[in-house]
């Protein structure tokens, strides 16, 4: 199927959606001005193309006792390809996702944890493969995501 090009109301149905993924048709409708039949053509076009892959829902890890972010740099031996790149990774509950690059590093792997020996644990588990010549791990501070607001700064 190929995709139609989208206009400023499909990029607005977009945004509104990331906003939350749960907001009503008719919300949308009034809007971006178009009746709420519209905006399920278009939000049903969008998922038909492939625009929309899913609706998903955004967890405070913290309360559930995953508070702790890193990424990990991993550097792997010359003869390694892509596929044991990331199979190295994705049977870790740790790893939220594996990005292969070109350079160096090889992968950067986004991890959350409970707290910093659940990190140290994790960064062990993964230097114990045979593949791994090196890793170097950065730990998050703060994050901004588009789509979500920016934490108030007076916030404690």
């Amino acid at each position: 199927m190929t995709a139609e090009p989208l206009d400023a109301t499909d990029h607005e149905i977009l945004a509104l959606l990331r906003e939350d993924g749960r907001r009503t048709l008719s919300d949308i409708a009034g809007r971006v001005t178009l009746s709420t039949a519209a905006v399920k053509r278009r939000i049903d076009r969008l998922q038909e193309t492939g625009v929309i892959t899913g609706f998903t829902v955004q967890l405070d890890h913290a309360k559930l006792g995953w508070g702790v972010e890193a990424f990990a740099q991993l550097r792997f031996f010359g003869t390694t390809n892509v596929d044991e790149i990331v199979q190295s990774t994705t049977r870790m509950p740790e790893a939220q996702a594996v990005f292969t690059i070109a350079g160096d590093p090889d992968a950067l792997v986004w991890l959350r944890v409970r707290d910093l020996q659940h990190l140290q644990r994790t960064i062990d588990e993964l230097r114990r493969s045979h593949r791994i010549t090196s890793t170097k791990t950065l730990i998050v501070l703060d994050s901004w995501t588009r789509g979500q607001q920016w934490p108030s700064a007076a916030a404690p």
